[in-house]
């Protein structure tokens, strides 16, 4: 008998199946019946199996076949029942036929996940010599859990922060709390942990408007990962898009991880600060084609996958994960949307990062700022109106897309991120690009209309260097990763200030808590919305590791011992929130276009030399001049009131010393530059609430930044 023509042989099917629903896919619960529905449009057999608690099996075949959804309900499902599905069909791989019922597989439309794979050639559908594998997998893989879950939400209603006003913070749930001693030791690392008083009351007060959380939705670590004995930390390998990471859970693995997330949500809320999700719908934990069979692979592997050409068994790969997802496939393309949605109704979430969005915008193989997947997602009554940010890139040679992403798409940008860091370290920036990002990347914006709010500025990330290893390595150290220093970036833009690594000398450790203030402070207070990385405002550091992805250990976990915190950058990195809190003029709506906003007004925005004076046009390209002045007038503002009126508020100047050596500034002195006072400063000789008036002159230290405020 061919291999195409192979029939398992069912076996166990013991309880009646009544006539389902295929319009909601997963397991939808009610008293009388669980209705189980998935796509698997090729497939010629599907069963459902579910699982006692000592791992015996019962199967269920199903035998309505609906526009591709095998669909059917079974009475009397509890509530907390595991369940997988195996499903048959054509084994002809170089066509995208992977069917093999002798492979459990996940539903993709799962609430909850229970367990972790465990590695071994059983999870493989194949055998090695390009036939079916016929051992069985369900000894090794996880199970998905019935859910039913009916959370009081109270009056939790989606914050809805206005961009201008968004402060990001990016953070792990397990590494922002595995350490805190304040948090008791079973919810450390966990939902419930991460939305304790604890932490959402050191976020306010910190000044943070919203957390932006790493991979919650189920993942699994990679074979080869597994194989080192190591783990995905991160979590940038899913393969459950609708089920929070059970590892997560505090409270249990059978659902209870769905109650626990709602809740951290609705403690964050309560205390004002909205949540974000990382997503990654661009690839999954299925890897290359001979990797294992979780999910989609063994549904529907032709239709989930992008391929190099029309069919095939080769992979067409941008993200670097072995496997594309095709969200131009009307069926991936709806189970995104679905989980989206699903995570914004029935989770509350307020918004996403999409991790390589280059790689979901694409029609076929071409980036498409018209595809499916945008176009939809911005016609769609749900998600148009949630915070959506694209990392607008992938891995291909076409996918760097920074300042392309249609409205309201906003974005990292990486400009911003490297532009700064060249600003703060011994290098000849340039002063245009330094301007341009400082008043909001108008330049990649203003072209389509869109604000500075669509540029996401950020200094550090998950990826990289942290801010205190930003200013103390000038090389990676990844040892720890066991890939031999052949992972992370070699383009750091960093300076480790003379010595390479944590020292004892006194000076370099004052100069790098003063370089690590300055970037902070150049972040928080730059136009556009800026993101902090968790632990950064308190000399998190991961030695010289930058790319701690496999790292679930101190190197990656923020450390909360006040011995070695640099609480000192805590209280400047407040200040300068608080500061753009209070004051419009440091969050505009509008891009500065260097003219008044009123007839006989100052400029909105006006660029200063050391001297006093407007930079002129040969200003611009003096390679010599590291000092540079930014007057940003409030008095008044270019953006109306809600009624429309006039408004006012205080005027400010910025002065960025990067020159090693001081500098005298002079404070213009003219009609639209009055008395005013220091309000930050890393220059220790220059004291905050020190009064300055028009034509004063400064001498400001090497490399610190200022900030005076008009009354």
């Amino acid at each position: 008998m061919s291999p195409s023509t192979w029939r398992w042989q069912a076996r166990g099917e013991t309880a009646p199946v009544w006539p389902g629903a295929h319009q909601h896919l997963g397991a939808t619960w009610t008293p009388t019946a669980t209705n189980f529905a998935v796509w698997a449009p090729e497939a010629t057999a599907l069963w459902v199996c579910l699982f006692d608690d000592h791992g015996n099996e019962t199967r269920h075949q199903l035998t309505e076949h609906t526009l591709g959804v095998w669909n059917g309900r079974i009475p009397d499902v509890p509530v907390g029942q595991r369940y997988g599905f195996r499903a048959d069909g054509p084994w002809d791989p170089g066509h995208g036929l992977r069917f093999n019922p002798h492979q459990l597989l996940l539903d993709p439309y799962a609430r909850a996940i229970d367990g972790e794979p465990r590695p071994g050639p059983e999870l493989l559908p194949h055998d090695g010599s390009g036939g079916r594998n016929r051992l069985d997998s369900a000894s090794a893989m996880p199970r998905c859990v019935v859910v039913h879950d009916e959370f009081d939400w109270g009056d939790d209603q989606p914050l809805r922060t206005r961009w201008r006003d968004t402060v990001f913070y990016e953070l792990h749930v397990k590494g922002f709390t595995a350490l805190h001693q304040e948090i008791p030791e079973h919810q450390r690392g966990t939902f419930a942990g991460l939305g304790s008083h604890t932490v959402t009351s050191y976020l306010r007060d910190l000044g943070v408007s919203a957390v932006e959380l790493l991979p919650v939705q189920q993942f699994f670590t990679e074979p080869a990962v597994a194989a080192r004995g190591m783990v995905n930390y991160w979590g940038y390998n899913p393969i459950g898009f609708f089920a929070p990471h059970a590892a997560y859970s505090s409270s249990g693995t059978h659902g209870q991880q769905v109650t626990e997330f709602k809740q951290m949500v609705k403690n964050f809320h309560e205390a004002g600060i909205e949540v974000m999700l990382d997503v990654v719908y661009n690839h999954t934990a299925e890897g290359p084609p001979d990797g294992p069979s979780y999910s989609f692979r063994g549904l529907d592997d032709v239709g989930f996958y992008k391929r190099s050409g029309t069919l095939g068994d080769a992979y067409w790969d941008v993200t670097g994960c072995g496997n594309t997802v095709d969200s131009s496939n009307p069926a991936a393309l709806r189970l995104i949307l679905d989980s989206l949605r699903y995570w914004v109704t029935e989770m509350h979430v307020d918004g996403f990062r999409f991790d390589l969005a280059s790689a979901l915008a694409r029609t076929g193989h071409e980036i498409d700022m018209r595809s499916a997947f945008l176009t939809t997602i911005d016609q769609d009554p749900v998600l148009r109106y949630v915070k959506l940010i694209a990392e607008p890139w992938d891995v291909s040679m076409d996918g760097y897309r920074v300042g392309s992403f249609p409205p309201p798409w906003v974005e990292w940008n990486d400009r911003y991120r490297d532009t700064i860091r060249d600003l703060w370290r011994p290098h000849a920036g340039d002063l245009r690009e330094v301007a341009s990002r400082l008043a909001g990347s108008s330049d990649l914006y203003a072209d389509d209309g869109r604000s500075p709010y669509a540029s996401v500025n950020f200094l550090t990330a998950h990826d990289g260097f942290t801010l205190r290893d930003l200013v103390s390595y000038d090389r990676k150290h990844n040892e720890a990763n066991g890939e031999q220093g052949r992972d992370g970036t070699n383009d750091h833009r960093s300076w480790n200030c003379g010595v390479e690594g944590e020292t004892d000398d006194p000076e370099i450790r004052a100069l790098r808590r003063r370089q690590a203030a300055n970037l902070m402070v150049t972040l928080c207070l730059s136009a556009g919305v800026p993101m902090i990385t968790a632990g950064d405002e308190r000399g998190r550091t991961q030695r010289g590791n930058n790319n701690a992805y496999v790292q679930d250990n101190e190197i990656s976990w923020v450390d909360w011992r006040p011995d070695d915190a640099w609480l000192d950058l805590y209280d400047v990195t407040k200040t300068a929130l608080r500061l753009r809190r209070e004051h419009e003029t440091l969050r505009q709506r509008h891009h500065f276009d260097g003219t008044p906003s009123i007839p006989g007004g100052p400029k909105d925005l006006t660029w200063l030399h050391p001297s006093g004076r407007e930079l002129r046009q040969a200003d611009w390209y003096d390679d010599d001049l590291q000092v540079l002045g930014m007057f940003v007038s409030g008095d008044p503002l270019r953006s109306p009131g809600p009624h429309g009126q006039q408004e006012h508020d205080s005027s400010f100047l910025l002065w960025f010393n990067a020159d090693p050596d001081p500098v005298d500034v002079v404070m213009p002195d003219n009609d639209w530059v009055t008395a005013g006072s220091i309000v930050l400063s890393t220059d220790p000789a220059l004291v905050v609430g020190t009064p300055v008036r028009a034509g004063d002159v400064l001498t400001l230290d090497g490399r610190s930044v200022l900030v005076l405020r008009q009354d």
